[in-house]
């Protein structure tokens, strides 16, 4: 059971508090983001909000205050001399906002990643049809396991993350059919020579590196995938993109 220093639902219409609502299921979209430090600062905040507002249009989530409500909710709801470490959801639907705070969990090296056939709906968009990934999640200690969504023998992304594949000094990823979050952005732009291909199922045994990347993973590189037998051969690209990803937060200014 998640701990949650935060739960609030307000209607979209007037900003009204209403009773906790987390949306999932629900024809909408969200988007999370780690909040870490005192005062608080928030990691890719700028990218993650534009990012929302575009997926609020292509879902018809229509309000021309939308972003301008958002941030209001948040000053309101943000502690400014709390030190957090902890993962903010922001979730929409055409009537509800929904905000939630839960603790971060540092995932651990030696890392599980296990194999379901399972296909997002939509996942060009971060959107709340994410009841069948929970009930998978819900099982798994989040620390040591995620789950990594497969369709037709490919492997797409996981549960909570996109994913990166290490092979011959090079990184791989698939090439379409799932959603390329904020920090997949960030390192695409770091990057140059990421090249596009799908990741099946069967060639996974090549690849010396699997590394999560996302806001609740941060960087982490899969140590097993224990229902084929692989095995992590090295950490040379995971400790890469950690220095990327560290001078990142490290950059990262106070949310204000």
């Amino acid at each position: 059971m998640e701990n949650y220093l935060l739960k609030k639902s307000y209607q979209l219409r007037d900003l009204k508090e209403i009773k906790f609502n987390n949306l999932w299921g629900d024809n909408g979209v969200f988007t999370t983001m780690r909040i870490f430090g005192n005062p608080p600062k928030i990691l890719f905040f700028k990218n993650h909000i534009d990012n929302l507002m575009k997926s609020t249009k292509a879902f018809g989530i229509s309000s021309p205050s939308i972003r301008a409500d958002i941030l209001k909710l948040l000053k309101k709801n943000l502690i400014k001399n709390k030190k957090y470490n902890h993962l903010l959801r922001i979730a929409l639907s055409k009537k509800t906002i929904s905000i939630s705070l839960r603790k971060h969990v540092k995932p651990k090296l030696n890392f599980n990643l296990k194999l379901v056939n399972l296909k997002r709906q939509k996942p060009e968009f971060k959107n709340l049809k994410y009841k069948k990934i929970l009930k998978y999640l819900s099982k798994l200690d989040n620390s040591k396991f995620d789950i990594g969504l497969c369709h037709d023998k490919k492997v797409f992304e996981t549960g909570t993350s996109n994913i990166f594949f290490i092979k011959n000094k090079k990184i791989y990823s698939p090439i379409d059919k799932f959603y390329k979050g904020i920090t997949y952005r960030f390192f695409n732009l770091k990057i140059k020579n990421i090249i596009k291909k799908d990741i099946l199922i069967n060639s996974l045994f090549e690849y010396d590196e699997i590394i999560l990347i996302g806001s609740g993973k941060g960087v982490t590189s899969v140590k097993t995938i224990n229902q084929l037998n692989w095995n992590r051969k090295s950490l040379n690209f995971y400790n890469k993109l950690s220095k990327y990803y560290n001078l990142a937060i490290n950059k990262c200014p106070v949310f204000e």
